[in-house]
């Protein structure tokens, strides 16, 4: 599986769009407001239930397949990242929430996540002042990384390079099921030929000792604010991160559009790696080529254009658990 599963985007509800519209203007959810009867558009049981029913449909186009490979003992080395780089387990990925600004009728079940009150007209809210402290930590880190990241220009020079610097000179590649596409010599002389500038700490740290070296940068953990940029793969994939650590505060609709981000961005990740993925469906982009890396830039420029309104969304969501 994993071509099947290609161009993810999705059509919202007009009530869905309506919130995201909120969120981004500031216009939901403003603190003081959480309790004041008919401040805010109040979903029915049957209104937020069918939300709630969507929302495990499209996000189990990816939960499904993956719980059926762990019975089966079977790996991917493409999708399973979703789920073990990214410990999001799917039985909460599935769990929908509103997020700010959205009131539930009949929904007494929600006052069992944190976060979520009842107001005085028997309707339940997220009240961000109610979210445990961590929350707020994590918003404040979470908004000044991704308003740091949108500061700059995309750096669209990399080329995926980290893929290939990750198993450089080493007999025990990270998919070692997988053969590389030029061998072990011809992948070495690829990262030998070109210039390494990653800027992700999460990526680099995966680089081989004999590949280290090699990169232009030593990027570390507390770098991450000076050096995130809107270019990097990893961090566009990481939005999906950054949205479920904010849950329960995250509308659900803006979870799955995060996730669907990073699975379309790690698909263009794996093509462009040393693996030969083709037995899997996934036709290498040869950025051993001019053509190759060509190719990769566009679509690297393409995803941070999908990715930026993604970002300001959750600089949004942030603003709103930090004014609580």
């Amino acid at each position: 599986m994993g071509p099947a599963l290609r161009s993810h985007t999705a059509p919202q509800e007009a009530g869905q769009q309506q919130q995201g519209s909120e969120l981004r203007s500031g216009a939901a959810g403003t603190v003081g407001s959480v309790l004041t009867p008919g401040r805010f558009p109040v979903l029915d049981g049957a209104q937020w239930r069918a939300r709630a029913a969507a929302h495990r449909d499209r996000v189990g186009r990816f939960t499904l397949p993956h719980r059926e490979r762990l019975r089966a003992g079977r790996s991917h080395p493409v999708l399973d990242f979703l789920f073990t780089y990214y410990s999001h387990r799917p039985s909460r990925l599935e769990q929908w929430h509103p997020g700010p600004g959205v009131a539930l009728r009949d929904a007494d079940a929600f006052l069992a996540i944190p976060g979520h009150v009842r107001r005085p007209d028997g309707t339940v809210a997220l009240d961000p002042a109610a979210l445990p402290d961590r929350h707020r930590r994590t918003a404040a880190f979470v908004r000044a990384l991704l308003l740091a990241t949108a500061s700059r220009p995309p750096r669209l020079s990399c080329f995926g390079l980290h893929e290939w610097a990750m198993v450089y000179r080493t007999d025990t590649p990270r998919h070692a099921s997988v053969p590389l596409r030029l061998g072990r010599a011809g992948t070495d002389a690829v990262l030998e030929s070109l210039p390494v500038h990653c800027t992700h700490h999460d990526a680099y740290r995966f680089f081989t000792a004999a590949a280290r070296p090699r990169n232009a940068l030593a990027p570390a953990r507390a770098d991450q604010i000076a050096l995130e940029q809107p270019g990097c793969l990893h961090a566009t994939m990481d939005l999906y991160k950054w949205a479920f650590k904010l849950s329960p505060a995250t509308p659900g609709e803006l979870v799955a559009d995060c996730l669907e981000l990073a699975v379309d961005v790690r698909e263009l990740d794996m093509r462009a790696s040393p693996y030969d993925l083709s037995g899997l469906g996934y036709p290498p982009l040869r950025i051993e080529t001019p053509a190759g890396r060509a190719e990769y830039a566009r679509a690297q420029a393409a995803f941070a254009r999908r990715a930026a309104p993604l970002r300001e969304r959750l600089v949004a969501l942030c603003d709103a658990v930090l004014e609580s």
